[in-house]
């Protein structure tokens, strides 16, 4: 029932409840401390403080196989937000050639931690063979860097699609706050010898999160 339709009698002890609740709306509840954060809440607020903006970086290893990448152009786009899903698409251009927009990086929240997944397509928008795969944070990790070791699913389409040396992958994500000084994000691929890999692996990008650039066109598929 609205105020308009309360009998006259009524009203004011009406209005004096609605002044006491607008009072009590007005004075703001205390913020949790972040350090009642978990570290994944913290990561995830972290990398949320960065929804639309789009950031330069550069490939900081040098793995032989990454050979054609040294000298890319690269972009980060955190692209689309939610409470439960994160959507990265990340654009390299190779020297002499056209904007590959073939990768999306996706973070979700699980009941039990962290999810990445690689999202690939072709230019026409259809999913690569190798598309969807990643992996579940198997620690509470920092509250500025997650591991993600691969996962079952990931292992048997490796395995179906002769990436046998994928079956061992864990990727890593740095990222500090849009209020940091000086924020980064950092992608990591690695294989180690000890885990299981024929040769080791080190594949890691690093964005510098306090220089915002253009957003670039949508991911293919988008």
């Amino acid at each position: 029932m609205s105020a308009l339709s309360l009998p006259a009698a009524i009203l004011p002890a009406a209005a004096l409840l609605s002044l006491s609740a607008c009072s009590e709306a007005q004075t703001p509840a205390p913020a949790p401390a972040s350090e009642s954060a978990s570290p994944q809440d913290q990561f995830w607020q972290a990398l949320s403080t960065h929804c639309g903006n789009a950031y330069q970086g550069a490939l900081v290893s040098n793995d032989a196989a990454d050979a054609d990448m040294q000298g890319a152009d690269m972009v980060m786009h955190v692209r689309e937000c939610s409470d439960e899903q994160i959507s990265v698409p990340f654009h390299i251009r190779e020297q002499g050639k056209e904007w590959d927009r073939s990768r999306t990086w996706v973070f979700t929240r699980t009941a039990d931690g962290l999810r990445l997944k690689h999202d690939h397509r072709h230019e026409d928008g259809e999913s690569d063979a190798v598309t969807m795969y990643g992996g579940d944070t198997a620690d509470g990790g920092t509250a500025t860097r997650q591991s993600f070791p691969v996962d079952a699913e990931s292992i048997a389409m490796f395995e179906r699609e002769g990436l046998t040396a994928s079956v061992t992958n864990i990727w890593s994500v740095e990222v500090g706050p849009a209020t940091a000084p000086d924020p980064e994000f950092t992608y990591q691929l690695t294989r180690t010898v000890e885990g299981g890999a024929p040769e080791p692996r080190n594949f890691r990008v690093t964005f510098d999160l306090s220089q915002p650039v253009d957003a670039p066109p949508a991911p293919w598929g988008f």
